[in-house]
């Protein structure tokens, strides 16, 4: 994986390994790629399909004109700070610390490349904290607005956390660009995914920047995956859904430097859904072959 430029990821875990140290469970190799990769963003666009609107819990009039990403710093926060431990007093008490921190250098990478997405889209960009009560966010905030003077063609908004989960299901049409820490984004980007009606309908991509962030004209070393779980409940049903993983391959190609191929996977996609061919966790057949059915043709024209 170190020395890939791109590397594709299956979903790992399951109960077989709840007792194990965490040093030996599978989730715990993930974070070592992350680390090891440097992939300190994680890109996850939030797809809405119409004809699928049906698997979500929101109202139709909600989902009109949802068109999101989420971008999740990945390499710090609590999933990494130290100290990290468990232990137990002479007074026989239990006691459990995780530490959050954040450096002003790992806030304004993330941050610029937030900005730099933005400028590409619809120039609004949503930082979410939590500044009103933690240190980490306040220096957060303050790295923002720093960065905004950089971009004045972007609209900078802060939303706390809290709120920020709120109006992503009540008004999702309102975002554009959304930026958070490591557990922030973990926990929201799960959320989005009700959005679409399935987690196993997204991608995400986990990038590598040295500087900026031109997507149109450079490569970036990353590890692509569908966010949804392992599912060992349905191991060898040949029921898994394979959207997000198809997807995140188009996203590979995208950041590799391929976006023609990624316009013919994700236009293969959408040609399959338009046709009514759905995976069958969503009550349809044959979904995978006609996706690949899709993509040949459009090779061969």
């Amino acid at each position: 994986a170190l020395e890939s430029e791109a590397v594709i990821l299956g979903a790992v875990g399951g109960p077989k390994w709840d007792s194990v140290d965490f040093e030996i469970r599978p989730e715990s190799a993930i974070l070592s790629i992350r680390k090891k990769l440097d992939l300190f963003v994680n890109i996850r666009p939030v797809i809405v399909y119409d004809c699928l609107n049906a698997m979500s819990p929101l109202k139709d009039t909600i989902l009109k004109n949802v068109e999101l990403v989420i971008l999740r710093e990945l390499t710090g926060g609590l999933y990494f700070s130290e100290p990290k431990k468990r232990w137990v007093t002479q007074e026989n008490i239990r006691y459990g610390v995780d530490t959050l921190e954040y450096s002003e250098v790992e806030i304004e990478r993330i941050l610029r490349v937030g900005f730099e997405i933005a400028r590409s889209r619809r120039k609004k960009l949503t930082s979410v904290d939590k500044a009103n009560v933690m240190e980490s966010s306040k220096l957060w905030r303050q790295v923002a607005n720093e960065l905004a003077s950089e971009y004045k063609d972007v609209q900078l908004e802060h939303l706390y956390m809290d709120n920020m989960a709120m109006q992503l299901i009540t008004n999702p049409a309102n975002y554009d660009v959304i930026v958070t820490e490591n557990t922030f984004g973990d926990i929201l980007s799960d959320e989005a995914a009700v959005i679409s009606g399935s987690l196993g309908l997204l991608p995400s991509a986990s990038l590598s920047i040295d500087s900026g962030f031109k997507s149109k004209n450079m490569t970036y070393k990353g590890l692509y995956e569908p966010i949804h779980g392992s599912a060992p409940d349905i191991t060898g049903a040949g029921i898994a859904n394979p959207l997000a993983a198809i997807l995140s391959g188009s996203m590979m190609a995208t950041y590799l430097g391929y976006p023609k191929i990624e316009s013919i996977i994700r236009e293969a996609v959408q040609k399959t859904i338009n046709e009514n061919i759905i995976t069958k966790d969503m009550g349809g057949n044959n979904f995978t072959d006609e996706v690949i059915n899709n993509v040949e043709s459009n090779l061969m024209i």
